[in-house]
């Protein structure tokens, strides 16, 4: 069973928080607020944030340049997962990342069921690493980005999280780019 355990320290994560949107700028992205939100609220940095339009190419450059920046760990992206064709933040990050989480999705799906039953089955959240840098794709509601933090990534970028989480391993992730 997960548990926080109290005799590790806390270690703070630096988040960027890319929203994907055709027609939000900052002060219309509640779905980003949320996130910069349960982010400060976790004790993590908000390293960067930004809005980018859905074009593919867009999208995928700031997730490049992100992954390339030493102040950031970790990148939320939110909008642009579902079926249309305007949604290519799914198709974007998967031309960035080197290894992909799938069980991200499978577990962001049983979440969702729990909260809006089958329509859960038409997001396409994903995530993945690159660089050293983690990456996830959430959908663009506000709910779904409460139930990605708080049901997952809140847990799994605690260092204090047993038996295993994300932050634990960050400093391997880049290993096989070292010279031996």
């Amino acid at each position: 069973m997960s548990r926080i355990d109290e005799t590790r320290p806390f270690v703070p994560v630096r988040i960027a928080v890319l929203t994907v949107s055709d027609t939000r700028g900052l002060a219309e992205d509640r779905s980003g607020d949320t996130l910069v939100q349960r982010i400060e609220a976790a004790g993590h940095i908000l390293a960067a944030r930004a809005i980018v339009r859905d074009e593919r190419d867009l999208i995928a450059a700031q997730l490049r340049a992100w992954t390339l920046d030493d102040g950031i760990d970790v990148i939320l992206s939110t909008g642009g997962t579902g079926l249309t064709g305007r949604d290519v933040t799914v198709e974007a990050h998967r031309d960035v990342y080197e290894k992909e989480i799938e069980a991200f999705a499978t577990v962001f799906t049983m979440v969702s069921m729990q909260k809006i039953g089958t329509s859960a089955v038409q997001s396409r959240a994903t995530g993945g690493v690159a660089n050293g840098t983690y990456l996830f794709a959430l959908p663009g509601s506000t709910g779904a980005c409460k139930d990605a933090w708080d049901e997952i990534l809140v847990w799994q970028l605690d260092y204090r999280h047993r038996p295993c989480n994300f932050v634990e391993i960050m400093p391997r992730l880049d290993e096989h780019m070292r010279r031996k």
